[in-house]
């Protein structure tokens, strides 16, 4: 800036350009060295002509006092903080100029930085926080060369920052020490003046609460007490009415709204079994008198200045809030053990309260004594009070049962509810199907429906049946299905009452039941394995699949003719007596009450030894080897002979088993592999088991020995004899199990046949 006499105007002409005569006109280096070559940022700067020269490098201090150290590791993170204040000017508040604000002044020793903050007051109206950021402060014009060091900040002193003026009344211990030990001195605290401003509005705040109707803080309140619930137990005495008891109530106190809900609860000796809530949650006058009028509750009153009288009229709020009646009601203060709740004319007597409420009223009110009090008396415990099965009108027949009924209980049509628990339980379970599935004839007067074929798939999870018919060929009926599946009545019901029908249960369905599905009467024949299975692994449930049941009623009905019944039936040869044999004596000597299923379970329970005799002897496997080659349209027995002569070098005639199979296999014949092993089987063989390739080429010749054509079968499983032995081990029946199971060894003893019985037992 160009240089001036301060006794000559401020004018062109009266001032002197420092540029005159000068001719360099580099500028200053922004680096020079400290210490040894060491470089260094610094900023030069001019002679403060009002105090102390400063120092070459104002943020290090001088040379020989201290360590050789640079400043930013010699005063690392030591701050010397001020209290200080400002007059901030309020021009738009009547009766208060200025406003007072607070602020602290940190020094940071290791740059020479400044930070200004104004502590956050709460409700202050204003912004608070960093007022000026940390950097260095330059004094104000026209020494704005030079930057605040530490001899410039002291209580006492006002410092200037950017135009403001800062009076510092204060300083933290370490300040204090720091700056007496650098020779500074430190007066003491100052006291800060009054705050026109805030005085102002602590008077305001004074003429508002002297005024009345302060307003609630019910968000704080809700953000402080929320899911802070206080619970006591008590009782309602209501034993003097007609059909009144003793009401158990559970009373539950929410600290953010000071609202109650009341609950009554069901207990051992409560004639009550239901729980339902006794009062919603609300806040509860102490004194009850009727229902309030619409409007009564309004937390405001209106008037009408202006009358009646002119058009529309003028409503404005009272402010004085007159005629408005204020409500007491129940609050934590009130609630205590043995108190009496006066609940809209019931008298609810507090007998205890959790451990959280205790502690809530130690910690709050220093009560530690809340002792629980004793219920009075109940006059009717353990007198039995009959429930009455609802009753519904009578079925119209319109839809099912279900769908009428849940018309009939409430008003809002609802899908009737059903046994998810059984569902769960009896669902599918991967290959746990819980169906049980039976093979069923019907019964009719029309001989073409009685050769009719049928599936009935009993569905546990719901107790539904659904019926399903194999169509037989040249039948002329098809495979479809036959009923749908759903719950089907037990006949001879009445069908338009109020009680549900008796429906076919699980236990109704058992080989030699007899089924009545839509009019159409149905014998069941058999059933599958899995039905079997299942029923005996839960015997307890079905008696015609329990052995012990079945064996006890036969030890029964036995005893007195047990010698003649043993002497009949006792096998010769063998220890198995044939299942139609067993079944036709057992039929002669229990009746009607003996059903094929029960022998069934007979059968399973002591099955005897299976003959494996083969089913298919060689022409069998002939016949079906002949006329698998004519449907595969084979004809290649020329390259089977030569394969046959290239494993055959020594023209024996005879190969090994595996070499057989394995040109058969070669030769790509259309057979299956247990079909192939069946021929291999009935081949002729050595002495040494080797067959004979001769009678192979023979066997698959069309041309020798003709024979006719077959019906085709389930090679896979008509082979293996899977099938024929499970057919034929419960045609027999193991008779000595069947007599041990029965336990009628004494009367057994008496008999002549005890030596027979016991030497089959050792042949066994």
């Amino acid at each position: 800036m160009a240089l001036r006499c301060p006794d000559l105007p401020f004018l062109p002409g009266y001032t002197f350009n420092p540029m005159l005569g000068k001719t360099k006109f580099n500028m200053d280096p922004k680096f020079d060295f400290i210490g040894d070559g060491v470089p260094a940022l610094v900023e030069k700067v001019r002679p403060n002509m009002f105090g102390p020269l400063s120092d070459k490098y104002p943020s290090l201090y001088p040379r020989g006092e201290v360590l050789e150290l640079p400043s930013w590791i010699a005063f690392d993170k030591q701050i010397l903080c001020f209290d200080a204040f400002f007059k901030e000017t309020l021009q738009e508040v009547r009766g208060a100029p200025f406003s007072l604000r607070r602020v602290k002044i940190y020094f940071f020793l290791e740059d020479g930085t400044i930070q200004v903050i104004e502590p956050k007051v709460e409700n202050s109206g204003i912004a608070q926080g960093t007022l000026i950021c940390r950097h260095r402060i330059r004094f104000p014009a026209p020494m704005d060369d030079n930057f605040y060091e530490v001899v410039d900040l002291n209580v006492g002193k006002e410092v200037e920052f950017y135009g403001r003026v800062f009076k510092i009344t204060d300083c933290d211990k370490f300040t204090r020490n720091f700056l007496n030990r650098c020779g500074i001195h430190v007066p003491d605290s100052l006291n800060i003046p009054g705050d026109p401003f805030l005085e102002l509005r602590n008077q305001e705040n004074a003429r508002i609460k002297k005024r009345g109707k302060k307003k609630d803080d019910s968000l704080g309140k809700f953000l402080e007490n929320d899911r802070k619930v206080l619970r006591f137990y008590g009782y309602w005495d209501d034993q003097e009415t007609v059909f009144g008891y003793l009401h158990r109530l559970e009373i539950l106190y929410y600290l953010a709204d000071d609202t109650i809900e009341i609950r009554e609860v069901s207990t051992e000796d409560c004639n009550k079994k239901t729980t339902f809530i006794f009062l919603h949650r609300d806040k509860i006058p102490k004194t009850y008198k009727e229902l309030p009028m619409p409007g009564a509750n309004c937390a405001s009153t209106v008037l009408n200045v202006l009358g009646p009288g002119l058009q529309g009229g003028r409503f404005i709020k009272d402010p004085l809030s007159c005629g408005v009646e204020v409500t007491e009601y129940y609050c934590e203060k009130d609630l205590f053990i043995g108190s009496v709740i006066n609940c809209y004319g019931r008298k609810l007597v507090l007998t205890d309260c959790d451990p959280y409420t205790r502690e809530y009223y130690r910690s709050m009110y220093g009560l530690n004594s809340l002792d629980a009090i004793a219920f009075p008396e109940d006059k009717h415990a353990g007198v039995k009070v009959e429930q009455k099965e609802r009753e519904l009108p009578p079925w119209n027949g319109y839809g099912s049962y279900e769908d009428s009924a849940q018309n009939c209980i409430t008003v809002e049509p609802k899908a009737p509810h059903r046994d998810f628990k059984k569902f769960l339980n009896l669902d599918r379970i991967g290959i746990d199907s819980h169906i049980l599935r039976f093979e069923a004839r019907m019964l009719s007067k029309i001989p073409e429906n009685c050769t009719r074929h049928f599936v009935i798939s009993y569905y546990l999870a719901d107790d539904t049946i659904a019926v399903f018919e194999r169509g037989i060929r040249n039948s002329g009926f098809d495979t479809k299905e036959f009923f749908a599946r759903r719950s089907v009545a037990l006949p001879n019901q009445g069908v338009y009452t109020s009680k549900p029908p008796i429906t076919y249960k699980s236990q109704d369905m058992y080989v030699g039941a007899t089924l009545i599905i839509n009019s159409f009467k149905f014998v069941l024949i058999d059933a599958d394995e899995y039905a079997l299975r299942y029923m005996e692994i839960h015997d307890h449930q079905y008696p015609k699949a329990n052995i012990k049941v079945i064996m006890g009623k036969i030890r029964e009905k036995l005893r007195p003719t047990y010698k003649d019944f043993v002497a009949e039936n006792m096998p010769k040869e063998s220890t198995t007596i044939p299942y139609d044999t067993l079944k036709a004596k057992l039929l002669g000597i229990l009746g009607d009450d003996f059903t094929e299923h029960e022998m069934i379970t007979i059968a399973r329970a002591f099955p005897g030894d299976v003959d494996l005799t083969e089913k298919y002897d060689r022409e069998k496997i002939r016949a079906i080897t002949l006329t698998e080659l004519k449907r595969g349209l084979w004809d290649d027995l020329a390259r089977l002979r030569e394969y046959f002569l290239m494993r055959d070098p020594h023209k024996s005639g005879v190969l090994p088993r595996n070499e057989c199979y394995i040109v058969l296999r070669a030769c790509r014949l259309p057979l299956e592999k247990e079909l192939v092993d069946k021929i291999l089987q009935v081949i002729q063989k050595d002495n040494e088991g080797n067959l004979c390739y001769e009678d192979i080429l023979n066997f698959v010749n069309r041309d020798i020995c003709k024979l006719p054509d077959v019906e085709p079968i389930s090679l896979k499983h008509e082979l293996s004899c899977i099938k024929v032995i499970e057919y034929e081990k419960y045609k027999l029946i193991n008779w000595c199990e069947f007599n041990k199971f029965l336990d009628l060894e004494d009367t057994f003893k008496e008999q002549p046949v005890n030596n027979t019985i016991e030497r089959l037992q050792k042949n066994k």
